[in-house]
């Protein structure tokens, strides 16, 4: 007898394709949604859109970094800021709670031990100070911009009288030559007589040099000089001058042929030679 085969077949489902539909990885996951940037005006209520104070923010975060910030203000101590009505009353309050002197007075300041102080020009300073209420680290850095200032004006001007005093010496010198510490002499001492020393040295011209070292001066007071050169105003206490043409005569009579200059065994020899010596060192001077 022939063997009936059989084949054993799968139930199927009812309502199930036989052809079964298979899912993509893409449609096993949902879409990501793109994050959405709010407009931070937007969130502001129409009545308050155009106000200034909230202008700058751009985003919520901003806004809330700005408020809490404002809370933790709340209670401090805080200075309000007077306004154009506000008196010179009102002011000193606010100057006195950001910590001016009530006085002038009380302000102090560090100087050095062999610093000069106007005390009158510091306590008018002071005055000043206090009444625009002016902190005292303010004003303490104010006097000494001051003081810096003054000393740089002192020693430019210091340097100014020395560079004219060098060029006044060497005009003259080139002018007198050998006269020229008689000159000076002469005409300084003239000139302290009739001017006064304090005047002389305490006047500065436009050019930086001292009234007492202007050339023009001391040839004036060097002419006068000559024209009174008998006069004791000129003669003063000061060392006898010669002309050069007078160092140059004396110099001649010592050196006389036959004279103890020219003599060695003379008993007046040497000192003729060292006169002569100390009146060619007079010639050359200057």
């Amino acid at each position: 007898m022939d063997q009936l085969q059989t084949t054993e077949q799968q139930p199927v489902q009812p309502g199930v394709s036989e052809q079964a539909t298979t899912l993509t990885s893409d449609q096993s996951q949902p879409a990501t949604q793109e994050e959405t940037k709010v407009d931070f005006k937007s969130l502001i209520p129409d009545e308050y859109k155009e106000d200034k104070a909230l202008a700058n923010f751009q985003d919520m975060n901003q806004f809330v970094k700005s408020y809490l910030h404002a809370q933790k203000m709340v209670g401090l101590d805080k200075i309000p800021v007077p306004n154009k009505y506000a008196t010179d009353e009102d002011w000193q309050e606010v100057y006195k709670r950001l910590g001016a002197p009530e006085k002038p007075d009380q302000y102090k300041y560090k100087f050095a031990k062999d610093q000069k102080v106007d005390e009158a020009s510091l306590k008018a300073f002071n005055e000043v100070a206090q009444k625009n209420g002016l902190l005292p680290k303010q004003a303490e850095n104010i006097v000494k911009f001051y003081n810096e200032l003054s000393q740089q004006a002192v020693s430019q001007e210091a340097s100014k009288i020395d560079a004219a005093r060098l060029e006044s010496e060497t005009v003259l010198k080139t002018e007198y030559g050998s006269e020229y510490n008689k000159r000076l002499d002469q005409a300084k001492r003239l000139a302290s007589q009739t001017l006064g020393t304090d005047f002389l040295n305490s006047t500065i011209l436009k050019d930086g040099s001292k009234l007492g070292d202007n050339v023009s001066l001391i040839k004036a007071f060097s002419s006068l000089a000559d024209k009174l050169s008998e006069d004791e105003i000129v003669k003063g206490e000061g060392a006898d001058y010669m002309s050069a043409k007078e160092l140059q005569k004396q110099i001649d009579e010592l050196q006389q042929p036959g004279s103890p200059y020219w003599i060695k065994t003379h008993p007046n020899h040497k000192r003729n030679v060292d006169e002569v010596f100390k009146l060619r060192e007079m010639l050359n001077d200057g």
